[in-house]
């Protein structure tokens, strides 16, 4: 397992490396005991409340034997697998799918995806884009898969009464075969929706928010049935869980990432740059953004102080974002912590021919590697956020394979409850979305939401001094 092992480097954070922007060992000893005491919150908590992801890699063997089934039951009936979710429901298996099968996987004949459907996640409601759905779709061999623990998730469920009118037209009392919810397992719409209409039921366990559901059948399922070795992303996410049992920052690799962001939130560096160096982990960065975002912008504290705390987090990606974000990073305002994210071993080496060799500007490329080239620009990267004094760290992966994504995942979890439990936050909940769920109800007349309808009613009207 130790050749799996990712690694946490965060000497570009210490004050001995990029200077007076950086920690002193005494800060960073200092938080130890904060860290201490999120770390035994957690371990406390474990299971409990909205902390049932923390069992995920442990108490699933049933259920994913069960998708493993119906997963390869799919693969021999239909040729196209659409995902109805928004938020967690879509972007873990978006990142999921980007991260272990072939960067275009659905422009692929169907032998070379082993005999996989084509996967599209139908994570946004602009009209043109469900069109454009039915355009690459043909619905007889179409299985869909919506997500939705409550079952009035707007977006979701819009999608969903547009593909099931289609659905039940053209294949009336059979279009059930074509369906797939994945909901909660006793309250809500959907899960009445499913036992009304007989539609295959998985259910997303008490305690697994939408941000971390991706190690349950929400993000599971579309991985099998794109021939993805669920079994070894949860023995990753079990072996990181196993690496964090300490309360130790020195040897608990998330307990320390989640203190260094603690002390740079408290010391006003308020953006958190994610910044892969591999085409494979480019939508982590879109899925960090939720976990980060979402878990750790909140008003109140536990005990109702307010104190709008949280990083704003930044989706980059190394080398296309050196052409467009680096030169901010280098020389803008010390407000940033920059991820880098890297791989000791791609999954193949391209190598770079020999060429233009009377232009000596290019032709030093010849003989190296696109291998050696990426990683010789993430060291760069690193070089000179060092030189400018910019709080940066790096996670090196040891190649990009089901297990290390486990393993990647769990560590983020990890650490961003860590980081909620130094924060004194609730790290789970997330009620400046549901200010605007509800103002969606009330806008478009759903019952029970008159109130909220008065109230955006009585807003003030806009000057027309300020539409230019």
């Amino acid at each position: 397992m130790k050749d799996l092992k990712l690694r946490l480097d965060v000497n570009n954070m210490m004050s001995d490396f990029i200077g007076e922007k950086g920690f002193t060992e005494t800060e960073l000893n200092s938080a130890s005991e904060k860290a201490k005491e999120a770390f035994n919150y957690v371990k406390e908590n474990r299971g409990l409340g909205m902390m049932g992801w923390t069992e995920l890699p442990y108490n699933q063997d049933g259920i994913v034997e069960d998708i493993l089934k119906t997963a390869k039951e799919i693969q021999e009936k239909f040729d196209y697998f659409v995902v109805l979710g928004i938020g967690g429901s879509a972007l873990g298996p978006i990142a999921i799918q980007q991260a272990l099968n072939h960067m275009h996987y659905n422009d692929l004949p169907k032998e070379k995806r082993n005999g996989c459907p084509k996967l599209y996640v139908e994570d946004n409601i602009d009209p043109e884009r469900m069109a454009s759905l039915f355009d690459v779709i043909d619905l007889e061999k179409t299985c869909i898969n919506v997500i939705s623990k409550s079952g009035s998730t707007s977006e979701t469920m819009s999608q969903y009464l547009i593909l099931w009118d289609a659905l039940t037209k053209a294949f009336g009392d059979k279009a059930k075969d074509h369906v797939i919810a994945t909901t909660d397992a006793e309250k809500g719409n959907l899960i009445k929706l499913a036992q009304k209409e007989g539609f295959k039921k998985y259910v997303i366990p008490d305690g697994v928010g939408g941000r971390f559901s991706e190690m349950c059948p929400v993000g599971l399922l579309a991985a099998a049935v794109c021939g993805i070795d669920i079994k070894a992303m949860l023995e990753g996410a079990a072996y990181m869980d196993k690496l964090a049992d300490s309360d130790d920052i020195y040897k608990n690799a998330p307990l320390m990432a989640a203190t260094m962001q603690y002390l740079a939130i408290n010391k006003g560096y308020n953006i958190s740059v994610m910044m892969p160096y591999a085409d494979s982990l480019k939508f982590m960065a879109d899925w960090y953004c939720q976990l980060w975002g979402e878990s750790l912008g909140k008003k109140h504290d536990l005990n109702g102080n307010v104190v709008n705390v949280g990083q704003t987090p930044v989706k980059a990606l190394g080398v296309t974002d050196q052409h467009s974000q680096v030169q901010l990073y280098t020389e803008g305002p010390f407000d940033k912590v920059i991820t880098l994210l890297g791989v000791d071993n791609y999954r193949c080496e391209v190598k770079i021919p020999d060429g233009c060799e009377d232009i000596p500007a290019v032709n030093f490329l010849c003989g190296h590697t696109m291998n050696e080239l990426i990683t010789a620009e993430r060291n760069a990267t690193e070089y000179a956020l060092l030189k400018s004094g910019h709080l940066n760290h790096t996670i090196m992966l040891p190649e990009v394979n089901a297990f290390t994504i486990g393993e990647l995942m769990y560590f983020y979890e990890l650490e961003t409850a860590y980081c909620g439990a130094m924060l004194g936050i609730n790290t789970f909940d997330q009620p400046g979305v549901e200010e605007g769920k509800n103002a969606t109800y009330a806008l478009l007349g759903r019952p029970g939401y008159e109130e909220k309808k008065k109230e955006l009613e009585s807003r003030p009207e806009k000057s027309t001094k300020y539409i230019i």
